[in-house]
C-alpha cells in the first residue's frame, strides 16, 4: 500500500516530462502549416481562360492527347544540318522536334486548365483552415502544369535561336540574345491565347522580334549617349534612332483595320473600349467613372469590356493580324 502511494508521484512527474516535447513538436507543426498557409494563398496563379474550361468535358478535353501524339521530346536528326557551327546547347535545340499543331493545343490547353482548377479549388478553401493535403493537391496540379510548360517550351527555344541569328549587333553578343529571347519566350507561353486556333510560333515570333527591337532600340541609344566622339558613330546611331519600326503607310492600314473592328462592335461596347483606352483622345477612364455616366455598376462595365475585347481578338485572328505584323517586321 505505502509503495503504491510511493511510486504514484514518479510515473506522474515521468508523463508529465514525456509530454512537453509533443507539445513543442506540436506547436511547432503548427507553425509550419501557417508558414505553408501563407506562401500557398499568396502564391500568384496566372492562366489564360477559355470558355472550354466550363464545359462538362473539360477535363477529359485537358487529360486526353491527340491521336497522333507522340513523346514530345524525341530526337530528330532532320536539323542536325541547322546546327552546325553551334556550342552544344545551341546544337543539342535542332535534336529536338516540334510539336504538331494538335499536340501544341492540347499541351497549352492541359497547362492552363490545371492552373484554372488550381485556381478554382484555392478559392474554395478557407485560408485558415486549408489543410496540408488539400494544398499538397493543389500544389501537385500546379507542379504539373509546369512540367507542361516545360515541354512547350523546350520544343520551341530553336525559334529563339533563329530569330537571335538576325539581330546579333555591336551591343549584343549571339548567347547575349539568346538568353533573353528565352526569358521573351517563357513570357510567351504564359500570354499565348490557344482558343483562337493560331501557331504559337507566329505569337512568339512577333513578342521575341519586340523584344529584340526594343533591345537593340536601347543599346542605339547607349551608344548616341557614351560615344559621341566618334562621328560615325554618332551619324548612325542618331539615323538608327529615328526609325520607325512600322511605315506611315503600315500604321495608316493598322488604323483603318482597328477602325473597322470598332465598328463591328455593339455601340455600348464601342463606347466602352474607346472610353476606357483614352482612343477619343481623352485620358483613359475608369469602371467606376463609366459605370456612373452610364447608370450601371464596375462590374458590369468590366463584364462588357470582357466581351467586347474577345470579340476584337476574334476579328484580329480571322485577319491574320499577327502574321501580318510579323510579316512587316
Amino acid at each position: 500500500m505505502i509503495a503504491t502511494l510511493r511510486s504514484a508521484p514518479r510515473r506522474a512527474r515521468r508523463s508529465t516530462v514525456t509530454t512537453k516535447p509533443n507539445a513543442r513538436q506540436a506547436e511547432r507543426a503548427r507553425a509550419e502549416l501557417r508558414e505553408h498557409r501563407e506562401r500557398f494563398f499568396a502564391r500568384a496563379i496566372d492562366y489564360i481562360p477559355c470558355r472550354e474550361f466550363l464545359k462538362k468535358d473539360a477535363a477529359a478535353l485537358a487529360t486526353t492527347p491527340p491521336s497522333d501524339a507522340a513523346v514530345p521530346l524525341d530526337r530528330d536528326a532532320a536539323d542536325r544540318a541547322s546546327a552546325k557551327g553551334l556550342s552544344p546547347y545551341l546544337a543539342s535545340l535542332y535534336q529536338t522536334r516540334l510539336l504538331t499543331k494538335n499536340e501544341e493545343q492540347y499541351y497549352f490547353r492541359r497547362m492552363n486548365w490545371l492552373k484554372f482548377r488550381a485556381a478554382t479549388a484555392r478559392g474554395r478553401l478557407d485560408k485558415k483552415r486549408a489543410t496540408r493535403r488539400q494544398m499538397e493537391e493543389i500544389e501537385g496540379w500546379l507542379a504539373e502544369s509546369e512540367t507542361v510548360k516545360s515541354i512547350i517550351i523546350t520544343s520551341n527555344l530553336r525559334l529563339v535561336v533563329s530569330i537571335a541569328k538576325k539581330f546579333i549587333d555591336a551591343s549584343n553578343s549571339f548567347e547575349e540574345l539568346v538568353s533573353d529571347g528565352n526569358v521573351a519566350l517563357m513570357r510567351a507561353v504564359e500570354k499565348f491565347n490557344f482558343a483562337l486556333g493560331n501557331r504559337f510560333s507566329t505569337y512568339a515570333t512577333y513578342a521575341i522580334q519586340r523584344h529584340f527591337f526594343r533591345m537593340s532600340h536601347k543599346g542605339r541609344q547607349q551608344r548616341s549617349r557614351f560615344v559621341s566622339s566618334d562621328e560615325c558613330l554618332k551619324d548612325r546611331a542618331e539615323e538608327a534612332a529615328t526609325t520607325d519600326y512600322c511605315s506611315a503607310e503600315q500604321i495608316g492600314v493598322l488604323k483603318e483595320l482597328f477602325g473597322g473592328f470598332l465598328g463591328d462592335l455593339e455601340p455600348r461596347e464601342r463606347q466602352i473600349v474607346v472610353a476606357r483606352f483614352g482612343f477619343d483622345g481623352k485620358p483613359p477612364r475608369t469602371f467606376r467613372e463609366l459605370g456612373s455616366a452610364m447608370g450601371v455598376c464596375k462590374e458590369r462595365i468590366r463584364q462588357i469590356q470582357t466581351r467586347a475585347l474577345d470579340k476584337l481578338r476574334g476579328m484580329a485572328a480571322e485577319a491574320k493580324l499577327e502574321q501580318t505584323v510579323g510579316n512587316w517586321l
